[in-house]
């Protein structure tokens, strides 16, 4: 996967782009979320707490 990432499969325009994250105790969460690059699809999918979870809403974060 080196220099590629996977075609998004809900819009085929865009790509997943990976996300990562912090964990309570400062522990890197590498590749907690994964979202599309197209904005106008807006596909991601993301892991809280061991729950995968697609769809979600996107918005920032006021932390």
């Amino acid at each position: 996967m080196e220099g590629s990432f996977p075609k998004c499969r809900k819009c085929h325009d865009g790509v997943l782009i990976p996300l990562s994250d912090y964990g309570r105790e400062g522990a890197p969460i590498t590749y907690k979320a994964w979202v599309c690059s197209n904005p106008e699809c807006g596909f991601n999918l993301r892991i809280d707490n061991g729950e995968i979870s697609v769809g979600r809403t996107i918005g920032q974060s006021m932390k």
